[in-house]
């Protein structure tokens, strides 16, 4: 049975970060990801970031991820890829199949960078062709170069919505409207600009009733909200669409934790369900740290530097590393979590950190 002092099981942002942290304070790290190619949302992200400079501001997503990657090898970290786990046992052995049929690893310590699902919409005509994630079209556009579609209406205006919208016409889609149920878009004011730009329109109180089709998506029924998000009558509007992307939130995936034993709470600004967690993401098993989606929904940049806190975290509980390096990250994700996006999250960290107190007395 192979070893390993951490086990991170996630190579997206969060968890190459962890395992990057963790291997830099002296542990032995293996990384565990069901896909066959590591880093997760950031190699489908061509956009800049922005923000600040120590948040890679100006950086383009799969370049970041390109340098977790090099840095990650360098430090000897071992990534095994195509191997999706099946759960974690009370001993600290992970269980994960392989072509070769299931395996183990036993670790020390286990940091959970899972990530998120994204949510669908149920409507009619919601099970054509044509209907899909965002994250599904942005997977097709800047992976696989294949348009979803030629003309896309997207329902939701979060940061995905917007972002992937704005990369559906950079491929040479037509985004014919961006939907949105709140009075107000969900995402920054800089990405909705760029669209309104472009000349696409955003309507807010308002929603999908229906996909118009018999094989596959011909056009889309749109109706309005009232203030109880509640259709109004005689309010539909057909639009000519081929397409349908639903940009509607994500829901962490907590299942390996549910295994783990690790207790849940229910935080609707932060995803829904998710483990509880200390300051230093340290679930109720303190065997399991969490990172980035799983551990809240978040942006890019707090699931990187929440991976970096796991990481840190982790190792010093096994005597590696020191606390400076854990009390730097801490205060920048305080900072990212500050300002008017930021604040909701922060108040719902520091309600996570109350029960999880709570719990453990």
């Amino acid at each position: 049975m192979n070893k390993a002092q951490i086990a991170v099981i996630g190579a997206g942002p969060a968890g190459l970060s962890a395992a990057l942290e963790a291997a830099r304070a002296g542990a032995q790290v293996t990384v565990i990801d069901e896909n066959r190619k590591p880093g997760g949302q950031l190699f489908k992200q061509i956009h800049k970031f922005f923000g600040s400079r120590q948040h890679q501001a100006g950086t383009r997503g799969f370049a970041i991820g390109q340098g977790l990657l090099r840095d990650c090898e360098e430090l000897g970290v071992s990534v095994q890829l195509g191997y999706p786990a099946l759960g974690i046992f009370p001993d600290g052995r992970v269980v994960f199949n392989t072509a070769q049929g299931v395996r183990s690893l036993f670790a020390q310590r286990i940091i959970l960078a899972t990530g998120a699902n994204e949510n669908n919409l149920y409507f009619e005509g919601s099970d054509l062709p044509g209907v899909m994630t965002a994250g599904a079209a942005q997977t097709m556009i800047n992976e696989h170069r294949v348009l979803p579609g030629q003309r896309v209406l997207m329902v939701g205006t979060g940061n995905v919505g917007l972002i992937i919208s704005y990369q559906l016409l950079q491929a040479g889609a037509e985004v014919v409207a961006l939907v949105e149920a709140a009075p107000q878009i969900g995402g920054y004011a800089v990405h909705a600009s760029k669209l309104r730009r472009a000349g696409v329109p955003i309507y807010t109180s308002r929603t999908i009733h229906r996909a118009i089709g018999e094989k596959t998506v011909e056009g889309v029924e749109l109706v309005a909200l009232n203030e109880h998000f509640q259709p109004v009558p005689g309010t539909g509007e057909i639009l000519c669409a081929d397409t349908v992307c639903m940009a509607v939130g994500l829901s962490p995936m907590v299942e390996l934790a549910a295994l783990a034993g690790c207790q849940m709470t229910h935080i609707p600004a932060l995803g829904g369900t998710i483990p509880l967690h200390d300051k230093n993401l340290c679930t109720t098993n303190p065997m399991v740290y969490v990172a980035g989606d799983i551990a809240g929904v978040e942006e890019a940049s707090t699931a990187i530097e929440e991976g970096r806190l796991a990481g840190i975290a982790a190792a010093r509980s096994l005597g590696l590393g020191d606390d400076g390096r854990q009390q730097a990250v801490q205060e920048r994700l305080l900072a990212l979590r500050s300002g008017e996006f930021g604040a909701k999250r922060q108040q719902a960290k520091e309600d996570i950190l109350r029960t999880f107190k709570e719990a453990m007395a």
